[in-house]
Parts: structure tokens; sequence; C-alpha cells
């Protein structure tokens, strides 16, 4: 099974902790997003991945070399969505291709998506949810019928993982910034039929901003949202890395999530995600934050 990770985006809403890494690789649990996810694909066959990148693109060139069944795109300019699945299509099969965005943490089954995709028989299958923060998409009878019209109440979020047949790529102009919702459009109007299935019983979120990285780890640390087996055991709710260099008088609150860091004494860290890599000066206050060393960049 074949399997893309949309890796090459800006991250812009994440700044200023996007100079730091790109966001596929912000920690979750002190574990990059983006490796997660990976094992995740991999744990129930998924044995080609391709990973594009773009932003901070060495980090990720980095962060995936060796790895088995994982085919690194780079791209010198932003392609889009469109234009970087069209890339894709130099490393692919023809065979069902699952495409997943690499900044959402979820707890969607990917192969009973992928069988879903299979069975229905449609070229395009879009895994979507009742969230009405991002309600965009108008829905009929479990099809896909518009992106832009917004006139009936059977409105749905696209939850950014989708299942296509490789070969529907091939109209999108190679080296081009595109975008695969155009596509998308383009194929409704040419008669394509588009799928959907129904994710509303599983969690999701993106990490599209600090806020949202915040309550992602404070709903895993407290229970509040499931957490991957691929992330392993998890002290929960503190998770601090083994390497991080904690003083004796440290006062910890709420919950925290430390990475290979040096804190020093008489630090109050309270719903905080602390990377590798920073330094804490002695008697910080922190709270409701991510220290990501970001102001030394």
């Amino acid at each position: 099974m074949q399997a893309m990770i949309l890796a090459a985006g800006l991250g812009t809403r994440l700044l200023p902790h996007t100079l730091v890494r790109p966001k596929p690789l912000f920690p979750v649990l002190n574990q990059p997003l983006l490796l997660l996810t990976i094992k995740r694909l991999q744990n129930i066959g998924f044995d080609r991945i391709v990973v594009n990148c773009h932003h901070l693109r060495e980090q990720i060139v980095a962060a995936l070399d060796g790895l088995t069944g994982v085919i690194v795109q780079e791209e010198h300019s932003i392609l889009g969505t469109g234009g970087g699945l069209r890339t894709a299509l130099n490393y692919l099969d023809d065979e069902p291709l699952l495409v997943t965005n690499g900044d959402i943490y979820h707890t969607i089954d990917f192969n009973d998506f992928y069988q879903f995709h299979v069975a229905g028989g449609a070229p395009v299958t879009l895994a979507m949810h009742d969230y009405n923060r991002f309600n965009r998409v108008m829905v009929k009878n479990e099809k896909v019928v518009s992106f832009d019209d917004r006139s009936e109440h059977s409105l749905l979020a696209f939850t950014g993982i989708h299942m296509i047949d490789p070969e529907i790529l091939t109209e999108i102009k190679q080296n081009r910034y595109s975008c695969i919702i155009d596509h998308y459009r383009k194929l409704l109007d040419d008669g394509m039929t588009i799928a959907c299935f129904r994710a509303d019983d599983f969690f999701w979120t993106d990490m599209g901003s600090p806020a949202d990285y915040l309550h992602l780890h404070g709903g895993l640390l407290k229970n509040d949202i499931p957490c991957w087996s691929e992330a392993g055991p998890v002290q929960k709710p503190y998770c601090i890395d083994k390497k991080a260099g904690l003083p004796t008088n440290i006062e910890l609150a709420d919950w925290a999530c430390i990475g290979e860091a040096h804190i020093e004494d008489g630090s109050h860290l309270e719903r905080v995600v602390v990377w590798d890599d920073v330094s804490i000066p002695a008697g910080s206050w922190l709270v409701d934050g991510i220290i990501s060393g970001h102001e030394n960049k």
C-alpha cells in the first residue's frame, strides 16, 4: 500500500515557532508528529510513503534519512497540494493512494478508510466529519457535491485525509503551484464521483495555531484525547524526556511536556510544551505557552 504525507506548508499561523522547526516536525509528546504518522502508516501495511517538503526542508530530509520505504520529495518552490501530488506520480504505483496532511492528529482508522475506498469504486474518497468550525463542503447521499455551494444544511468538514486513484492526477500541470481542491472542483464539473467517508466518531485536530497545539497536549496528558500507541508509554500529566535537565526546586502544575531542555532552579511550568535544546533561566514563570527557543533564531 502507498501513501503520501503533505508536509511542505509554511506554517505561518504558528510563527515564530516555525522559524525553529517545520510544522510536521513539531513534537507531540516529545516526538516529531511526522515520524509518529509514518509509524502509524507502516504499522498497518503502508510500505511506500512519499513525504514532500519545502519550508526548512533540510530538517525533514535529515529526520527521514534512512527510513525504509520513505521517499522524500524536496520542493524548491511551493507547489501546493495539487502540484505536490502531481510531482509524486514519479514515485507511485498504479494503485490507490492514501493522502494525509502532515499537521493533523486524529484517531481515524487508515485501514478502514482504505478498504472503504476500494470497495466503493469512486476515483476519489474524502474523509469528512461534522466539525462546525470547518464545515464548508456540501454532501448529499454520502457524496461530495460542491466545495462552494452552501445553500443546504448538509455541510461537512474535510479532514485533510483522502484516498485517490493516481490516474486522476495526470491532468494537473507539472511543476506549477496548484490546489488539489481546485482539481476536485473540476472533477465534479466533469461529472466524476467523489465519495464521502464519514469520520464523525473519531477524534481529529489540526495544529493550525499555538492554541490548537497546546489544546492537543492538554487533552493527551489529561486523558481527554486518546494517545497513539506509536508514542509508546507516556507519563501523565507531566511528560518529561529522560534527558531533560531539571533542578531539584521546580514547580509543575496542571500539565507539562518537557523535551531535552535545561531548566534552572525555581521555575514554574504550567500548561506548557518545552522543546529540545531550550534553556529556561532561574525563577521563570511560564504558563500556557510553547517554549521553542525561537528567540535564538
